[in-house]
């Protein structure tokens, strides 16, 4: 054998030594790094705001569930997350709502089936501009996450209605980058889901201007859009991810301490942080306002049409409750009791 082996020229010896590197390498990899699980994963993207705390919530309760795993998926932006629903990169996304009605006109196949927690979004300004009314804000450059957001569609309704359109410079900025730039003082104020403003009024560099709540009382941040063909074709995995997604609410607004140690892990955020937004004020975050209403939708598309967001305000075919309205309202003691005995 010995002697075979050096018959083989040298050259072809480094190659085939180099191809079973290779082919190692590569099981190794595939071992280390792919997916191994025999039970159904469902990947949902989302973005980590209050609004969306049933993505991680979900990830952890199915984790050791042996028939689905819900696997929250977490992107740098809306946009990002909108074009991996868009080629199936994911099953549902936790999506900032305007966008939602933009890709239904873009004629995506795509239906709402749940309503994020509400009355999480925050306007923040730099502490020592003492802003007090939104009128104060004349001159001034404020960000919000994207041009397709309610943040957005709330900003241009107040100038709009205070006589300030066009004196108010309006730029869009991922809400991780928000409080730096307001830091750096390259923003003079922020409207965004939490708990990105809570960073700085946590740490006394902005004062808040308002809560959502107090200038659109039916204001929706975050909503979860899946596509048809998923409804057609596994009702009941649309259906477990909505009950859950409902449930994990009402564990969260008994549990905020728990809610809020399992969120930042997933968020790279403090345990503190995310508690502070999840209880300042108290009871503020809203959990069972979750089913999508079609007069709302409505409403958002509307404006979104008055401010040449689009050019129609069709949403026709868009909503979709069945999965909320047929919820029992059950709650849970225990998080991992959510895949359970799930009637």
């Amino acid at each position: 054998m010995y002697r075979l082996i050096k018959a083989i020229p040298p050259v072809w010896r480094t190659l085939a030594g180099s191809a079973a590197w290779l082919l190692l390498i590569s099981v190794l990899h595939f071992w280390l790094n792919g997916e191994h699980d025999s039970r159904k994963v469902v990947s949902m993207g989302y973005m980590p705001v209050i609004t969306n705390l049933a993505a991680p919530l979900l990830d952890h309760a199915s984790k050791k569930n042996e028939d689905i795993y819900f696997k929250a998926l977490k992107f740098s932006s809306f946009a990002e997350m909108a074009e991996a629903l868009r080629h199936d990169e994911i099953e549902a996304a936790f999506i900032i709502a305007p966008l939602a009605i933009a890709l239904h006109q873009q004629n995506e196949d795509i239906k709402i089936v749940y309503i994020g927690n509400r009355h999480e979004s925050t306007f923040v300004a730099r502490k020592e501009l003492n802003i007090q009314s939104f009128n104060e804000l004349s001159g001034k450059t404020i960000a919000v996450p994207m041009r397709y957001s309610g943040h957005n569609i709330a900003i241009q309704k107040l100038m709009e209605e205070s006589g300030l359109n066009g004196q108010i410079k309006v730029v869009e900025l991922n809400p991780p980058d928000m409080a730096s730039a307001l830091m750096a003082g390259s923003l003079d104020g922020y409207f965004v889901g939490e708990p990105f403003a809570a960073q700085t009024l946590k740490n006394g560099t902005a004062s808040l201007v308002f809560h959502v709540e107090d200038v659109w009382d039916s204001f929706i941040c975050n909503l979860v859009l899946v596509k048809q063909q998923l409804i057609e074709d596994e009702p009941e995995t649309v259906r477990m991810l909505v009950e859950g997604a409902i449930r994990s609410g009402f564990w969260a607004r008994s549990h905020p301490r728990q809610a809020a140690e399992i969120a930042a892990a997933y968020w790279n955020q403090s345990v503190d942080l995310v508690e502070y937004a999840l209880t300042q004020p108290a009871g503020r975050i809203v959990y069972d306002q979750y089913m999508p209403k079609e007069e709302e939708i409505q409403q958002l598309a509307d404006l979104m049409e008055h401010f040449n967001l689009t050019k129609t305000n069709t949403i026709q075919g868009l909503v979709d409750d069945q999965f909320t309205r047929s919820m029992s309202t059950s709650t849970v003691d225990n998080l991992e009791e959510i895949f359970k005995n799930n009637e």
